[in-house]
């Protein structure tokens, strides 16, 4: 009696091949999925930290200006920045003007000042009159402050010369409002101070 051996051919089948390589596909596509959205919101949160760096330059550009710079005179209410040659203290004001570290106070064409307007913060070196051909825009179109000077504005202290007044010139600058970059509003609040460096003879 002879005896036959047949051999079993063992593999995957049609259907088990298609299912696998769905799998395989669905697996993919959710990795390339998470992949892209992680990097679309690394380039928000660069482009966020971007505009935020541009912001704490232009905070540090004021401070450093201020700092060296004297006859501070605070812009409130209903100033029209016509008449700001002299020195004037104040807490909630909307701009500040002074003379450079190079300026002289009998050059009125060379004061440099910082307002505030429309939510944004504007500088201008050669005299505070001529509005706006002499201004220029510091913060991007981004970001947008608050409009009342108690929250967004300077705060002058020790403006006047002695013997009116005895203490040093001090400046507080307070930035706070919010970033919108592509429908995402991000709040801030930036707060520094500056105290005259010359002294206050």
């Amino acid at each position: 009696m002879s005896k036959r051996y047949f051999k079993t051919k063992f593999g995957f089948t049609i259907i088990e091949t298609m299912i696998a390589i769905s799998l395989f596909l669905v697996v993919v596509m959710i990795g390339i999925n998470s992949l892209l959205n992680a990097s679309v919101i690394h380039q928000k949160s660069q482009d966020l930290r971007s505009i935020v760096d541009n912001l704490n330059f232009i905070m540090e550009d004021m401070s450093k200006n201020i700092r060296t710079g004297y006859n501070y005179y605070c812009i409130t209410g209903g100033d029209t920045l016509s008449n700001v040659a002299t020195t004037k203290s104040g807490s909630s004001c909307w701009g500040i003007a002074f003379e450079s570290a190079t300026g002289s106070t009998s050059d009125a064409n060379d004061q440099w000042a910082y307002y505030i307007s429309g939510g944004k913060i504007f500088k201008s070196t050669q005299g505070p009159y001529n509005v706006p051909l002499n201004f220029v825009q510091l913060t991007p179109d981004e970001v947008v402050l608050e409009s009342s000077p108690t929250i967004a504005g300077f705060s002058v202290l020790g403006a006047e010369p002695p013997p009116a007044n005895s203490q040093q010139p001090f400046v507080i600058i307070r930035l706070v409002g919010k970033i919108t970059y592509k429908n995402i509003v991000s709040p801030f609040s930036i707060q520094t101070s500056a105290s005259q460096r010359l002294v206050d003879i």
